[in-house]
């Protein structure tokens, strides 16, 4: 069934996804910060072990997993804050609105087919 404005009875609906764009944002920074954080404390376990390749080769490689590691931490995180925001504006926010009067608004939940 088609979403309908409860103000102006409009079937110019969008959605405003605002749980979803703050969540995957606050999301991938965590997610990046962690990956980075974990990354560097491994680096320097590594960088410690690895003197035996030299001091050249501890220091690319502790580099490289801290790049790698922020950058899986972020898009992890990322995923996360967009299933989290996903739930949110479905649930919780008023995702709706409406294209010609600017009404926001949010289904009702029992209302929906794919529930079931």
């Amino acid at each position: 069934m088609a979403e309908q404005c409860p103000n102006c009875l409009s079937r110019r609906i969008g959605k405003n996804n605002y749980g979803k764009k703050t969540a995957g944002v606050v999301g991938a920074s965590a997610g990046t910060y962690g990956g980075y954080a974990a990354a560097t404390a491994g680096a320097q376990a590594g960088a410690a072990l690895g003197i035996v390749a030299g001091p050249v080769g501890a220091t690319v490689g502790g580099i490289g997993g801290a790049v790698i590691g922020a950058l899986l931490g972020g898009a992890t995180g990322a995923s996360a804050g967009v299933i989290l925001g996903d739930v949110l504006d479905d649930r919780v926010l008023d995702n709706l609105r409406c294209l010609d009067c600017g009404y926001s608004f949010s289904t009702d939940p029992d209302s929906r087919d794919d529930i079931r």
